[in-house]
């Protein structure tokens, strides 16, 4: 999938709650605007402050509604590997999961209440339906300088399918981050960009 000539694109940002998916929704939503493409975008985080699920939907060149409807999203962008699996419905049956392989546990899990499943069993359930690209971005966010920019690596990682220009995802990236990190950031994002 290039994204050469898209005239729409919708995209699924899943996670949970401090992986940092508002933020890495925000870098993409900001970087449309300013090249002037229409936006519409809408999230979910209702337990995110305590590990919960976290889901966006941005939807670029659209002009209808901001929820995407099932089975109509260009890519998914899963900073969690469970929540991949969650949100699988919404992308199109020839739409990409590009997935962080590095989980940390839901709220479920941290409480007792399931175990949480082996990476290679959800990577392997995602293969069955999907095209899956899959790499351990919380690693690359520590070779960047810190692991908080594992948001920012997926980022990176997506810019190869967006109809945004790199150099504009990445001057959004280095408006919304804090100044202090912006270094890191962009190492985060180069690091991410190409891993695919």
């Amino acid at each position: 999938m290039s994204s050469e000539g898209i005239s729409q694109f919708d995209l699924i940002i899943a996670g949970v709650g401090g992986q940092g998916t508002i933020l890495a929704s925000d870098i993409i939503g900001k970087a449309a605007v300013k090249e002037n493409m229409s936006v519409r975008a809408a999230e979910t985080h209702g337990m995110a402050q305590r590990g919960g699920s976290v889901v966006n939907h941005i939807r670029i060149g659209c002009e209808l509604g901001s929820m995407i409807p099932l089975k109509g999203a260009d890519v998914m962008l899963a900073l969690e590997p469970s929540e991949a699996l969650r949100y699988i419905d919404y992308l199109a049956e020839d739409g990409v999961v590009i997935v962080n392989t590095a989980s940390i546990h839901p709220v479920t899990v941290s409480s007792g209440h399931c175990t949480y499943p082996k990476i290679d069993n959800i990577i392997a359930k995602l293969k069955e339906s999907r095209k899956v690209i899959a790499f351990d971005a919380t690693a690359l966010a520590s070779e960047a300088g810190h692991l908080q920019s594992m948001n920012v690596v997926m980022v990176g990682a997506i810019s190869n399918y967006l109809p945004i220009p790199s150099e504009t995802l990445l001057g959004s990236v280095k408006t919304l981050v804090p100044q202090k990190t912006v270094d890191i950031n962009v190492k985060a994002f180069e690091l991410g960009k190409f891993q695919l």
